[in-house]
Order: C-alpha cells, then sequence, then structure tokens
C-alpha cells in the first residue's frame, strides 16, 4: 500500500502541484521520499488519501505553512488523529467565485427566486445578492460591477469576459436552502478552518475571498440539510416558499457523483417545477442545447435548463458567453 501513496504523491508533485502551489509541490516530494509517512498515509482510505485532502486536513489540525521537515513532525505527532479526520471527509470546492459566470444566467430568471443548491458544502454559493462583482475585459477594462443594495459587500467576485458582456443585475433572493452530503456551519471554528485549508497555499486572495464569503453566511445562515440529494430534494423543494421561482443550482457538483446516480438526479431536477443553473465538464452531461464539441469547448459548460450559456474557467476566474448559432453553440 505504501507504493501505492508513494506514486500518487510523487505523480501530485510532478504535474498538479507546480505552478499552483510551491509548498504543497515540496510536502508531496517529501511524502514520496519519506516511507515512514507513507505508512501513516497508507492507513487512510484509499478514496479519502488524495493531497490535497491530507494536507488540508493537518492544516485544520493546526499544521503551519512550513517547509516538509515541520510538516512531516506534525504528521507524525497526530498520525491516528490524521487518519479518522481524512476517513471522515472528502474534498469539499466551495468557491463563491463561481457564482460570476452564474450571474448573468441567473439574471435571466424573474423573480424573487428561492435558491437551492446541491452539493452546498457551507452555502458560499447561496449568497449570489450578499456579493459585489467587478467584471474586466482581458485588457483590464472594466465592464461592469455590481454591489449590493447597502453598498460593496467584503466579498469582491472579480472575473475576467471574454467577447461580449451580457446584462447582469443582482437576484432577489428570499429563500435559500442546501444539500450535502456533509453540511458545514459556517458559524462553527472547525469547519471555517476546513473551508480555508482546502484553498492551495499560494492561491492568492482566495482564502481571504472564502474567509469574507464565510462571515456573511455566518450572519445569516442558511436551511442545509445533511443526506443523498435523490433522497432529499423533492421534500426540501416543497419547502420554498411558493410565491418564488424556485432555482435548483449544481455548480461543480455533478462530476463528483456516479453516471446512474448523476443522471437520475439531473432527471428528478428537471422533473420539478424549477429552474435548473448548472457549470460542469462538457462531456459530463449529453443534455446540452445547443449541442456543443466537448473536445473543443474550452473550459465547463454554464447552462440554464442545459441550455448553453457560456464557456467558463471550472472556478470562474474567466468565462465567455456563447450565443447559438446554426442549433450549435459556439
Amino acid at each position: 500500500m505504501t507504493d501505492a501513496v508513494q506514486q500518487r504523491y510523487a505523480r501530485f508533485a510532478e504535474r498538479e502541484a507546480p505552478g499552483r502551489s510551491r509548498l504543497y509541490e515540496e510536502w508531496a516530494l517529501g511524502v514520496a521520499g519519506d516511507p515512514e509517512v507513507q505508512a501513516v498515509l497508507a492507513r487512510i482510505p484509499e478514496n479519502r488519501r488524495q493531497p490535497p485532502l491530507v494536507f488540508a486536513v493537518t492544516r485544520m489540525l493546526g499544521a503551519a505553512l512550513t517547509g516538509y521537515d515541520t510538516w512531516r513532525e506534525f504528521v507524525l505527532a497526530r498520525a491516528d488523529e490524521i487518519v479518522d479526520e481524512c476517513a471522515a471527509r472528502g474534498l469539499q470546492t466551495n468557491e463563491p467565485l463561481r457564482l460570476a459566470p452564474l450571474l448573468p444566467v441567473l439574471s435571466e430568471i424573474d423573480g424573487p427566486i428561492a435558491l437551492l443548491e446541491i452539493g452546498a458544502s457551507g452555502g458560499l454559493c447561496l449568497y449570489p445578492d450578499r456579493y459585489s462583482y467587478r467584471y474586466l475585459s482581458p485588457d483590464g477594462v472594466e465592464l461592469a460591477r455590481l454591489d449590493p443594495g447597502d453598498g460593496p459587500s467584503g466579498v469582491l467576485l472579480e472575473s475576467e469576459v471574454r467577447g461580449a458582456m451580457p446584462p447582469v443585475r443582482l437576484p432577489e433572493v428570499v429563500w435559500r436552502a442546501g444539500i450535502d452530503l456533509l453540511p458545514l456551519d459556517a458559524r462553527d471554528d472547525r469547519d471555517r478552518r476546513w473551508l480555508r485549508g482546502l484553498v492551495w497555499p499560494g492561491e492568492e486572495g482566495r482564502e481571504q475571498r472564502v474567509a469574507a464569503a464565510l462571515d456573511v453566511v455566518a450572519a445569516d445562515p442558511p436551511l442545509l440539510v445533511a443526506g443523498d440529494a435523490a433522497a432529499r430534494l423533492d421534500a426540501l423543494a416543497a419547502e420554498a416558499p411558493a410565491e418564488a421561482t424556485l432555482v435548483v443550482t449544481t455548480p461543480g457538483v455533478l462530476v463528483h457523483i456516479p453516471r446512474e446516480a448523476r443522471e437520475a438526479l439531473v432527471a428528478r431536477i428537471r422533473s420539478l417545477s424549477a429552474r435548473w443553473v448548472t457549470i460542469d465538464p462538457p462531456a459530463l452531461l449529453d443534455v446540452w442545447q445547443p449541442s456543443i464539441d466537448a473536445e473543443g469547448w474550452p473550459g465547463f459548460v454554464v447552462a440554464l435548463d442545459g441550455e448553453v450559456r457560456a464557456a467558463a474557467d471550472p472556478l470562474g476566474r474567466s468565462w465567455e458567453w456563447r450565443a447559438a448559432a446554426d442549433g450549435v453553440a459556439i
């Protein structure tokens, strides 16, 4: 089992960490050459020992962002606790910046809206009306800026727009709820440290954005329920105010659900009296209208009720509004 750990961490250090986090590259290289630490990590279930998850758990437990030798001492001293925490957790990318390419889609929907997110994690993507937005052209020209009615938010979502800038407005959200296998509480210090620890060292501005969003959520927590989305969706949707348009969002979560269950969940969403907003890899679903060339599609697909709206960076850092021509998304 230690051979599998060694190979996994060597691969991460070589292919995934460079250019994104020098510290995680150093830690992964250290693990790849350290049989004693490998033996600790081999005790973690195979689907819970990904480097970003293990590194985030150690940070949540108090590991400092220092060199490998210090991190190694922490791992060996807290081995049992690290193994237990990793076995109980999964990666939860709760990135509010994804709302930047989703806002033009939400702007198409008549309000007020009731927002229900599947895979909500800590609920940071349930507050599109509470954040500020700044849209920039590739050469840095400001194309649009929006702030909540009570003034600029502590959360500024800055995103690059390639091509035309579609109309945007802040939605009127009157109800917000989410489903997650392991929902997180923005008021809980341990959950806050966990979400902040999922941000890789070196990703400038992202940890500060997540921390600021956690403060927004903690001040007015959403309704978050634990469980499988397919089992909980209908009952939770029924709690939405009847006078509001129900909007179900699945930003980046469907890729983590096995194919058969994913297709069943999408069918269930589409059976509701609701609008569906998502951002997904182009080859993940076969519902896109108009059809797209998945191999040539740049980034993820942003869609409303399966109808293609934009091509976007998976985390919302940049995007391009896509019109339709002759039945094919361009």
